[in-house]
């Protein structure tokens, strides 16, 4: 049973978004999700949209491969519609069955809260496309060094980060080890009525635990093996340095962050 999984795996190209700081597009995809918020008009969907199509093109990413990354999410975006949907009581009503009913602010709140949602997972995705495991860490490691002079575990911190993205494939694999295992038991996972159906995936997430803090023991050991300390100063073999393209990069989100707020 194949378990495919495309969020927050980097898709090597030669762009100028994938030759940007990592800083700088951390800094600028943080932004974009911040701006979402003050999305409440359609013609600012439709900028946020359009803004985030012409990242994509600039990155020379395919149109299947941002698809394929924020699908994982397209359920609870469709979770949020149905709630705004049945929730929201202020408007003119439109239908009314019992205690539901629909209104116009209802409708309107259901399509536009969703999609406006999709923006900000949008620039998530981007940055994880554009950008690799390694890079991602000395970004995070440089933006929370402030924290390390203060006495918190900036570093630390980073290297949770680090090792969180690059455990995503080893979990992946894991998990679709175990899924093959139970079918090849006689594990009926998608088979049943829903309840059948989850009780069937809790020994997978049993034996994906078990597993996860295997591997957490055996890379605890390894560190203490190499005698890895967090605090200690390290130098980089491509240190970052911003560039006159990051910084511009930096005025054009700010530009589309206050217009998003200004137009609204």
């Amino acid at each position: 049973m194949a378990l495919k999984i495309s969020m927050g795996q980097y898709f090597a190209a030669e762009s100028p978004i994938h030759r940007l700081d990592p800083r700088a597009k951390v800094v600028a995809g943080l932004a974009v999700m911040v701006s979402v918020f003050f999305i409440h008009t359609p013609a600012q969907l439709a900028l946020g949209l359009v803004a985030m199509l012409g990242v994509v093109v600039l990155a020379h990413i395919p149109a299947r491969k941002v698809v394929e990354s924020i699908r994982p999410l397209v359920f609870v975006l469709l979770l949020l519609s149905l709630f705004n949907l049945f929730l929201v009581n202020t408007g003119e009503v439109l239908w009314t069955a019992g205690p539901l009913r629909i209104t116009t602010d209802s409708l309107r709140a259901a399509w536009l809260y969703s999609l406006r949602l999709v923006v900000g997972v949008i620039a998530a995705a981007l940055i994880m496309l554009t950008t690799t495991p390694s890079r991602l860490t000395d970004a995070f490691d440089a933006m929370l060094a402030p924290l390390s002079r203060l006495g918190l575990p900036g570093h630390e911190l980073a290297m949770v980060f680090s090792l969180m993205l690059r455990f995503i494939p080893t979990l992946v694999d894991e998990a679709s080890a175990i899924m093959d295992a139970q079918t090849s038991r006689g594990g009926a996972l998608g088979e049943g009525s829903p309840i059948k159906r989850v009780r069937a995936v809790i020994p997978v997430l049993v034996a994906l635990l078990a597993s996860s803090l295997h591997h957490a023991n055996d890379l605890s050991r390894a560190l203490d093996a190499r005698c890895y300390e967090g605090g200690a100063a390290r130098s980089h073999w491509h240190p970052l340095r911003m560039r006159g393209a990051d910084w511009l990069a930096l005025l054009l989100v700010v530009v589309y962050f206050v217009t998003i707020v200004l137009w609204g």
